[in-house]
């Protein structure tokens, strides 16, 4: 078990060649090589673990196993980083653009919806532009998008109750009944909650892919680092 382990996680290697490396590049589709790097991954250190049976008897041991564990953790949030910003788990990358039009963000078809209060129109281009301006002085990101979710609560309180006293007016001059009110105050409240999770979902894809780049600057090393060390443990092994 331990021998198929470390050859599982000496095979992870052949993900970032195949990306790399010239010839490798016609090997296959790389989603292929993607799967086969988080099962390895993830049977690899498995193996692992029942071959030490949770024990370490020496200095060398500890640091291959614990190397081991830290990479594998690193590697279960990078998964889960991953997701958030490509198509699916096998999928291509996404981009801000494409998540924006996915989200409606593009076309100013919710916007549209608040013709009828253009303050209300305004306020929330000013809430998507801020959403969507990459800030240079912020490295990942976090104050925009809890300032954005900030403001989108707030603005969301305010928004209603001036969409309610618009729509209120103008039923009174056009006889609308109290039902056709609540049902267009309704619709607008829908329209207004939309638009406001696409804001913060666009803002969130920015903090994700920022973690990403930070993340795979730390998982690179680490992976380096766990085959070195366990090279060493293997050596020291069997000949000590």
């Amino acid at each position: 078990m331990g021998l198929v382990g470390s050859v599982m996680m000496l095979l992870l290697l052949l993900y970032p060649l195949r990306k790399r490396i010239g010839f490798l590049r016609r090997a296959g589709e790389l989603r292929w090589w993607f799967r086969m790097h988080m099962f390895f991954g993830i049977a690899g250190p498995v193996l692992v673990m029942f071959h030490s049976t949770l024990r370490v008897g020496s200095l060398n041991a500890a640091v291959a196993f614990y190397s081991m564990v830290l990479v594998a953790s690193s590697g279960v949030i990078g998964r889960f980083i991953y997701t958030k910003i490509h198509h699916g788990l096998y999928g291509h990358k996404a981009t801000l653009q494409e998540r924006q039009e996915r989200l409606g963000l593009t076309s100013g078809a919710v916007k549209s919806k608040f013709h009828f209060a253009p303050d209300i129109e305004q306020r929330l281009a000013a809430l998507e532009a801020y959403a969507t301006n990459s800030g240079r002085s912020e490295m990942i990101g976090v104050r925009r998008f809890a300032a954005v979710a900030l403001r989108a609560f707030v603005y969301r309180r305010q928004m209603l109750r001036r969409v309610r006293r618009l729509l209120s007016a103008a039923g009174a001059q056009r006889g609308w009944t109290r039902d056709e009110v609540a049902v267009r105050q309704g619709v607008a409240r829908q329209r207004l909650d939309e638009y406001l999770d696409a804001v913060k979902d666009v803002a969130q894809f920015r903090v994700y892919e920022r973690l990403f780049s930070l993340w795979h600057v730390l998982h690179v090393p680490l992976v380096y680092m766990l085959v070195i060390c366990a090279l060493v443990h293997v050596v020291a092994v069997h000949m000590y």
